[in-house]
């Protein structure tokens, strides 16, 4: 088929490279512009501008989608279909409209729950059993298009979202090939209206734990924000990054250090399994707690 990709992080890689492999043609890469990173700001294209240029692509990156001379350009394009994977910008009416089987959503969960900017994240710190992908036919409203396919996947219970996103990404590049391999016989399902949910986006406020919660709350609350932005509790003068954890036993009062690196929570305890230390690598418990002594209480 005849392909527009639209996608911008490092999730949207896998599906740009499998419908590559699947020999679509892929007519051109829409992604977000290029934004300053690292110590000196230099303006870094995004990880899809980057796949797409090593693949001879090529790559647009508008600011926005709601000029006509952009939309004009869009539809020059005469695509059979858009896939679109966390690329980050409205799409407007007219945009959606100009492929002649429309645009093709991957998204993170398995709809109508967690519709929205985090799905991953949210799923995790909720304690969802389960989440997976749907491939959706994009509409107006917020992810609220049938859904061609979907397949689900379990949450393992110290699991954290960048396990989860490095699964996700593989499924929905595996499930947007079979969905374009088989888009003439598909019957879009409609969402149902029970179980509607909204992943917000993740503000760095949420990051601090709060070791009055209970240990269940609290480790998914440590594993939901792994690696980015990272859940934290103060040690002394530094903030340590926690990057893993399972519940444990124990009790005290809440940020007791029970032991190794075990801590009190306002029910239960959690085993921190993985940290990080600013300006280090991310380090088991365990070792972590070679160069770093716990407080009494955090």
């Amino acid at each position: 088929m005849k392909v527009i990709f639209m996608g911008t992080p490092a999730f949207s890689v896998p599906a740009l490279d499998a419908l590559e492999r699947a020999g679509h043609d892929i007519l051109c890469v829409y992604t977000q512009p290029p934004r300053p990173a690292g110590r000196g700001k230099k303006e870094r294209p995004s990880p899809v501008h980057q796949r797409g240029e090593a693949l001879g692509l090529t790559v647009r990156h508008p600011k926005s989608l709601k000029g006509e001379d952009v939309q004009a350009d869009f539809a020059a394009l005469k695509a059979d279909v858009a896939v679109v994977v966390a690329y980050g910008l409205i799409l407007p009416q007219a945009v959606l409209d100009a492929p002649s089987h429309g645009c093709l959503n991957i998204h993170a969960s398995l709809l109508p729950r967690w519709r929205g900017a985090a799905p991953i994240h949210r799923a995790v710190m909720a304690g969802d059993k389960e989440t997976g992908v749907c491939i959706m036919q994009m509409e107006a409203g917020l992810d609220t298009g049938p859904v061609l396919l979907r397949e689900a996947t379990p949450i393992g219970a110290s699991e954290t979202t960048g396990d989860l996103h490095d699964r996700l990404s593989d499924m929905g590049a595996r499930l947007i090939v079979e969905t374009l391999a088989k888009i003439a016989t598909l019957t879009p399902q409609p969402q149902p209206g029970e179980g509607v949910t909204y992943a917000e986006k993740i503000d760095k406020a949420e990051a601090r734990i709060d070791w009055t919660h209970p240990a269940e709350k609290v480790a998914r609350h440590i594993n939901g924000l792994s690696p980015f932005p990272g859940a934290w509790t103060q040690v002394g003068d530094e903030r340590l990054k926690l990057l893993r954890a399972t519940t444990a036993e124990g009790m005290g009062q809440p940020g007791a250090h029970l032991g190794g690196f075990r801590i009190a929570c306002g029910d239960g305890a959690v085993q921190v399994l993985e940290a990080q230390r600013q300006g280090k690598r991310p380090m088991s418990g365990h070792d972590i707690l070679r160069g770093l002594a716990l407080p009494d209480r955090l």
